[in-house]
């Protein structure tokens, strides 16, 4: 690697490390430290989506017209070190949930400032970017095996001690030096040079699209399979740890690691079978994962687990990856940024969003004096994403095209 692609991918693996040493095993942290009920954790990760929602204002209002975006991801990394901080020192939920509300309105915008900064700087980003990008799903592997193989955080008998706390405390640590480190970054200065518009920023634009059935479906599906997607966010880590699986932050990393497999496919899956297929594969392994976790366990059934935590790549880069690729192919040159931050909004925020609090009150409903029916819960999301792939594949009416060149996947993990 060059000393420039060097910097960058610095820069993307501790942004990454930032986000998996704290996000994976939230659900956790809240059931059995600050004895969070299902919606009060589904409360909290749904801060994500409201970041989402709100990141576009802060990129295109302020980085793209008025800060340089080096700067910008300094002065909000160093933010973002005071308020992990003080998540690492909140005694109940109260103080906790306007905290991370607060953190995730600041970290979601450094998501698109990362890319900002990267697509600037390299010379050649369709063929350079991925070598970059990668280190950051690398940092997000690299924080589970330290939460689990060099601290132990996630041990049983560490959790019910309360060390996860920890977690916020070794991110408010990396998120400093990130923070630091940014203002030594290539300068990025803004390059807007005329209005931007609200309908323009966060994607109105695109809403065009929407004319045409198979994008309208596929639009719908998206929202639709980020309700059962939530449900591995939220669940996954606390299902492993509650059930006796011995480091279980570490073992979800296998999901990253296939992330990066699966994505040297994907390509190749859509030429062969058309996007359509490759789309209900991604939906497919939504629903047989969670079957996976409804009837595995941490004894001879394990390998269930640990192939339903595998096919976390097959479902994040065969539908979200497909997804952007043809968001991509089917917008025109002048709305292909707008097209992708509409199907952005749709998923992360308002879908993502919706599944949050379904997730939250599924969990309630097959709990009991602190027991959880995973077997319930699990069932709820396998049976909703096969309907969801139902829906599309006997909606979704879409002539196969030479799929478009692969945008670069914007979020990880």
């Amino acid at each position: 690697m060059s000393t420039l692609t060097t910097r960058l991918g610095v820069m993307m693996f501790l942004q990454f490390f930032i986000w998996g040493g704290w996000f994976v095993t939230l659900g956790t942290f809240l059931g059995n430290t600050l004895n969070a009920t299902g919606g009060q954790i589904g409360m909290a990760y749904a801060t994500q989506s409201w970041g989402a929602i709100l990141a576009p204002f802060v990129v295109g209002l302020i980085a793209d017209r008025f800060v340089n975006a080096e700067r910008l991801l300094a002065i909000l990394h160093l933010g973002g070190a005071v308020l992990l901080y003080l998540l690492y020192q909140a005694a109940d939920f109260t103080a906790f949930y306007p905290l991370v509300l607060a953190y995730m309105v600041v970290y979601m915008p450094t998501l698109g400032l990362v890319n900002a900064v990267a697509f600037r700087q390299l010379r050649d980003p369709a063929q350079q970017f991925s070598k970059v990008r990668v280190w950051g799903t690398i940092g997000w592997v690299v924080a589970g095996l330290v939460i689990s193989f060099v601290f132990a955080w996630d041990a049983q008998q560490a959790i019910a001690s309360g060390a996860l706390r920890n977690t916020f405390l070794l991110c408010a640590v990396a998120s400093l030096v990130l923070g630091l480190y940014s203002f030594s970054l290539p300068a990025t200065p803004p390059v807007a040079t005329q209005a931007v518009g609200l309908g323009r920023l966060l994607g109105f634009d695109a809403l065009q699209l929407l004319k045409d059935r198979g994008f309208a479906t596929f639009f719908v599906a998206s929202i639709l399979i980020c309700i059962p997607l939530a449900f591995y966010y939220q669940n996954a880590n606390l299902f492993l740890a509650e059930i006796g699986v011995a480091n279980p932050t570490g073992m979800m990393t296998l999901g990253q690691v296939s992330e990066i497999l699966f994505m040297l496919l994907v390509p190749v899956f859509i030429r062969r079978f058309g996007i359509k297929k490759t789309l209900l594969v991604g939906m497919a392994a939504w629903a047989l994962r969670y079957v996976f976790f409804a009837y595995g366990n941490s004894g001879e059934l394990m390998s269930f687990l640990i192939m339903g935590i595998v096919l976390h790549g097959l479902c994040y880069d065969f539908f979200f990856v497909s997804g952007q690729i043809y968001t991509d192919g089917k917008a025109g040159e002048s709305i292909k940024s707008s097209a992708q931050g509409l199907i952005t909004l749709a998923t992360y925020g308002v879908g993502m969003l919706i599944g949050f609090w379904v997730a939250g009150a599924v969990s309630d409903h097959y709990s009991a004096e602190g027991l959880h029916d995973w077997q319930g819960i699990w069932l709820f999301p396998a049976v909703l994403s096969g309907l969801v792939l139902l829906a599309f594949l006997v909606t979704f009416r879409e002539r196969e095209t030479a799929a478009a060149p692969a945008s670069q996947a914007t979020r990880g993990a």
